[in-house]
């Protein structure tokens, strides 16, 4: 199915680009939440028309983005937890844990927006985690896991 994106996808492509995506993708994801439209002449007209209002609501998305990175960026945080041999923890230390971690120092992230691909920490020491808030926007924080 050709669809118009209204919004910039690091996947697929920037704003008013037809792309040609899989029907399901298309009418689970990306129509319901006003992501693309259906590429048919009239929709490219109305588009057309709206084409500038986009733009501007994009740049400033980019602008609140690009501003939330710098209020990460180059942070470090510090996370306690129980340890066992060798340096390895009883658990592990997940995106649900650093969110609550940032959040506990005041500032606020969205669990979405960490990046672990790596999976969890399992081990005490320094890690860089990303953070994605934007499809042209990414921050890395470091994260210290400290024996209890």
């Amino acid at each position: 199915m050709k669809v118009i994106l209204l919004q910039k996808r690091a996947s697929l492509g920037d704003l008013g680009t037809i792309v040609n995506v899989k029907n399901g993708y298309a009418r689970n994801y990306l129509i319901p939440q006003s992501k693309a439209i259906i590429a048919t002449k009239e929709n490219m007209e109305v588009f057309e028309k709206q084409r500038a209002q986009l733009e501007r609501e994009a740049a400033d998305t980019l602008g609140k983005a690009q501003l939330r990175a710098r209020e990460f960026s180059d942070q470090e945080f510090t996370i306690t937890a129980k340890t066992a041999t060798e340096d390895k923890l009883f658990g592990s230390i997940g995106i649900i844990d650093i969110c609550q971690h940032i959040e506990n120092k005041g500032l606020k992230i969205n669990k979405k927006e960490i990046r672990m691909p790596h999976g969890p920490i399992h081990t005490t020491g320094e890690f860089e985690v990303g953070l994605h808030f934007h499809a042209d926007v990414d921050a890395t924080i470091t994260i210290k896991v400290e024996a209890e």
